[in-house]
């Protein structure tokens, strides 16, 4: 094996290659840009210059004018005839936002207008000379911004629960050690180098959409829902997605539009979003503020934990993340009290991104506990495994599996964390200051109902379909690899059809619970097909049977083929999950419940270092040591930790979207100026698989790791400036400036 495919250990999946992957490379894969349609017409958005106000007024003359312009979309004609149901709320729209539906403005970027063209460039031309005059209003950019309005979570959102055991107050009251800090998270945008994309066919009365979606089937029922017509007149073709990361998996406003503007033409639309729209148009994760306090003995065991945190949402949408109830579970603390605030401002709504709550309340945590670890002279790896726990001090339930320090171990070892010198700054290489850091990596283990089709040949053909989602994760190859173990057949006779809302439905792609949920589903289906062949063998005959053997197998139950279909629900389903599922409706389950605590974790180790006159940040090293049940495949699963971390450290070091408080607009929506990582800010990046059996999470033993890698890269990066300082910077990104003395 190589680097890139690591040899499997116990309970991991061979490192097989993508099934997808040639497709990739050769351009092969179609994206939802590349459908080719007859005829089609462009659309381009006119999106506002003000953050808040009203149109005054739209003057068409001029963009009227440009060669193969068809028509203009804007308020006074759009008439999208149904309504967009916030996902908060229980809906599939990004928004509950309308679009065009009035001459208010809600946010910068807010769409004003489309223009619709016999090509791209007419329809771009036309944008730029529609005139478009406001009414602008004094808008609330920032968290701290006057105007902005501030509401407990709790009383906007009935699923969050602020944690509240113990004393709390009286604990710190009586800690022999405390700290009392504050943190902050930045805005930060998705940037997918897809950019967000639209076609829509119609054919008669039903609609045909190609669009990059994580959650093609909640995108059939929101979009129907939204045009006041049948889901079955709907069909979202999604078979490849080249990044999302959360952004694509509501119903976003431009899709009704296309969708109107290509029934009134009766011809396909097709319209791309330019990269700063998307910033404006789509969603991205919100800034966050986190006061944290906690309390310990002398010895080191922590006695107390508040955690209060604001996370800024829009004027019409209650969008809140709320990380609490998973980070009060990671540490054997009997005192806990958490509060959690919403901020609203004229801004577009936020939405998920890679681990939504825990990577800016994890930061806020893992930061503390390091400040916690320094003030008490204690390694912070043994000042976690003091504190380490296999209960759920919120509920008392037990872990399903928790192999936090055996990560901790690993990857200590590997990084060679024993030879790290304690005091700050007592690291040097020349001009170099070198720190060394380190924070737990976490997300909850998730699932989600998930139905699938799988049908088996006589001559070993596979075929599995589903309506799930490949988002670059691999889910093409580790849903092939889990029906070829189970029918007993090479991967190379197994086909998988995703992203089509014809297909039996399957899960959102988002809370890492794709390989888990639809896995769960194939082992079912499966099972089903090992029975109707062998009646009186157990599952691993299958396994045996290859070649001539399976179809005399086939040849003596009287079938040449066997199809099944197969539905699974998660233990701790809210009722009428399924119901919810072929109805388009998000189930997620798991994490912390009731009766049993369900956590993937991972421990990261990284090395800055940090020129003692420019202050210049580099980080030559990172290692991460991941447990996450069942690994599916060590290549898929090393490449999704490796990402992880490599985001982690652009968000802890490069991301940020800054935001203008005079106009509460975005002033770095564009990839020159939004700064990301490349090839010279990453260096060497280790990904350390540890095994870890769990038969209590679900069939496939899986616990996802897609949004596990880069949850502790922040706090480990945070943790290592300080330690190279002696400075704590606690506000993210944390950049050269930050560093320089003042």
């Amino acid at each position: 094996m190589t680097v890139a495919a690591p040899e499997p250990k116990e309970n991991m999946g061979q490192p097989a290659p993508r099934l997808d992957g040639r497709a990739k490379v050769t351009g092969e894969a179609r994206y939802a840009s590349d459908f080719m349609v007859a005829n089609p017409a462009f659309a381009y958005l006119v999106t506002s210059s003000i953050a808040r106000g009203r149109i005054a007024g739209i003057d068409q003359s001029e963009a009227l004018a440009v060669p193969g312009v068809l028509s203009v979309m804007t308020h006074e004609n759009a008439e999208v005839p149904g309504e967009f149901t916030f996902f908060g709320a229980g809906g599939e729209s990004s928004t509950a936002l309308k679009p065009m539906s009035s001459d208010r403005v809600w946010h910068d970027g807010d769409i004003v207008a489309m223009v619709l063209a016999e090509s791209y460039e007419a329809a771009r031309e036309a944008a730029y000379k529609l005139k478009v005059t406001y009414k602008a209003e004094s808008p609330t950019a920032l968290m701290h911004s006057p105007g902005s309005e501030m509401r407990p979570g709790a009383a906007v959102n009935p699923r969050h629960q602020d944690v509240k055991i113990g004393d709390a107050e009286k604990a710190m009251a009586q800690a022999e050690v405390a700290i009392d800090a504050e943190y902050s998270t930045p805005t930060q945008h998705h940037n997918a180098i897809e950019l967000f994309t639209t076609t829509c066919v119609w054919n008669g009365n039903e609609l045909t959409v190609y669009e990059p979606s994580q959650f093609v089937i909640g995108m059939k029922f929101g979009l129907a829902r939204q045009l006041k017509i049948e889901p079955n007149q709907v069909r979202v073709i999604s078979p490849y997605i080249g990044g999302a990361f959360g952004s694509k998996g509501g119903v976003t406003q431009r899709t009704s539009l296309v969708a109107i503007a290509a029934k009134r033409l009766n011809r396909p639309v097709k319209l791309v979003v330019t990269r700063d729209q998307g910033f404006t148009t789509a969603t991205y994760r919100a800034e966050t503020k986190h006061h944290i306090r906690l309390g310990a003995t002398r010895e080191g065991k922590l006695t107390a934990y508040t955690h209060e945190a604001w996370e800024l949402t829009s004027r019409a949408d209650d969008y809140m993340v709320a990380g609490t109830e998973n980070s009060a579970a990671m540490y054997a603390i009997p005192n806990i009290a958490t509060k959690v605030y919403v901020v609203k401002a004229d801004r577009n709504t936020p939405g998920f991104m890679r681990s939504p709550p825990e990577v800016p309340y994890m930061y806020a945590l893992e930061t503390a506990m390091d400040e916690m670890a320094v003030k008490l002279r204690m390694d912070p790896v043994e000042f976690r495994r003091l504190n380490d726990t296999q209960v759920n001090p919120v509920t008392g339930a037990p872990y399903t599996s928790r192999s936090l320090m055996q990560c901790y171990d690993e990857a200590a070892r590997a990084f060679g964390w024993a030879k790290r010198q304690t005091e700050p700054g007592a690291m040097r290489d020349g001009d170099w200051l070198i720190g060394w850091g380190c924070a737990t990596a976490t997300y909850p283990t998730q699932l989600n109902p998930a139905a699938v089709r799988i049908r088996l040949t006589d001559q070993g053909q596979i075929r599995v379909q589903v309506a799930a989602h490949e988002v670059g994760t691999g889910a093409y190859t580790v849903i092939g690899q889990q029906a070829a173990e189970w029918l007993g057949q090479p991967l190379d006779k197994v086909h998988v059809d995703l992203g089509d809302s014809d297909l039996p439905p399957g899960p959102v792609a988002g809370g890492s619970v794709t390989t888990a949920s639809v896995c769960s589903a194939v082992i079912q289906g499966c099972a089903v097909i090992q029975n109707k062949l062998f009646q009186r063998s157990g599952p691993t005959a299958m396994q045996n049977l290859t070649g001539g053997q399976l179809a005399e197998a086939f040849s003596r139950a009287g079938l040449s083929v066997i199809e099944e279909y197969a539905e699974w629900v998660p233990e701790g389903s809210r009722p009428g999950a399924l119901k919810g599922l072929h109805s388009g409706q998000v189930g997620i389950t798991g994490g912390p419940l009731k009766d049993k605590t369900m956590f993937a974790f991972g421990a990261e180790f990284l090395e800055v270092r940090i020129h003692a006159r420019t202050r210049e940040i580099r980080v030559p090293r990172i290692v991460g040591a991941f447990a996450a049940g069942r690994i599916m495949n060590t290549r898929t699963a090393r490449s999704q930790l490796m990402g992880g971390m490599i985001w982690g450290i652009s968000s802890a070091l490069h991301e940020a979207t800054e935001v203008d408080e005079r106009t509460a607009r975005y002033v770095n929506d564009n990839l020159a100026d939004y700064l990301v990582p490349v090839n010279a800010d990453i260096a060497e990046v280790e990904v350390i698989l540890v095994p870890e059996t769990d038969t209590k999470v679900n069939p496939a033993g899986v616990k996802g790791l897609g949004e596990l890698g880069n949850v502790g890269t922040a706090a480990a990066i945070s943790n290592a400036v300080y330690h190279a300082t002696g400075r704590r910077i606690r506000d993210l990104p944390i950049r050269l400036e930050n560093l320089l003395q003042v």
